[in-house]
């Protein structure tokens, strides 16, 4: 049997993808393709991580950021959206727009839920929320719940929380993104298995 090709899984999001605050090989893409590798898949994580970047600068750089090589991607964005009070509505046109573009391209997609905090309401909460759900159903994409699942486990005190967590309390520590990975590996897995290389 002939071993399967290797594939090239793009990473594109903000400062968690980019891996803000960390060693070069502490970073959420460098511990996913190190946990996807010790898992036996052949693949090449790539950087698309931009920090500070919201919806609209993702959907603004998504049609060059999709080379050729791409067989897959982890989309991760709307944090800053949130931190800015970004009107919901357009937010999801952004992350429509991101999704239309790899779909065009045949390519899966594995879309990280971002949730709002209560500040600026129940209605902007509910409609944020919102987003990634209805988008991942329209675009048939994987959805995982929440980037931060595995730091929010039911029972988590905000000490345990803040352990895993730089000292800005936005970006996780070293430790923090081994957890997130451990969580979101087995769905970028599942993800890979369906990439036509």
């Amino acid at each position: 049997m002939a071993a399967a090709e290797p594939l090239t899984l793009l990473a594109f999001g903000d400062s968690l993808t980019q891996g803000y605050g960390l060693p070069p090989d502490q970073g959420f893409v460098p511990q996913l393709q190190e946990w996807l590798r010790a898992e036996g898949a052949d693949v090449t994580v790539v950087n698309a991580g931009v920090s500070g970047d919201t919806t609209a600068g993702g959907a603004a750089r998504i049609e060059w950021t999709l080379t050729p090589e791409i067989d897959a991607m982890i989309l991760t964005l709307g944090g800053n959206d949130l931190l800015r009070g970004i009107d919901p509505a357009v937010a999801a046109r952004n992350l429509d727009r991101i999704l239309a573009a790899t779909d065009a391209q045949g390519l899966p997609v594995l879309l990280v839920a971002m949730q709002a905090l209560g500040n600026y309401g129940p209605d902007y909460k509910r409609d944020f929320d919102a987003i990634y759900p209805d988008l991942a159903v329209r675009y048939d994409a994987m959805l995982a719940d929440s980037f931060f699942a595995a730091l929010l486990a039911p029972g988590t005190s905000q000490s345990s929380f803040n352990t895993y967590m730089q000292a800005d309390g936005i970006h996780p520590n070293a430790e923090g993104v081994a957890r997130i990975v451990a969580a979101i590996g087995p769905d970028v897995l599942t993800l890979l298995n369906s990439a036509d290389p």
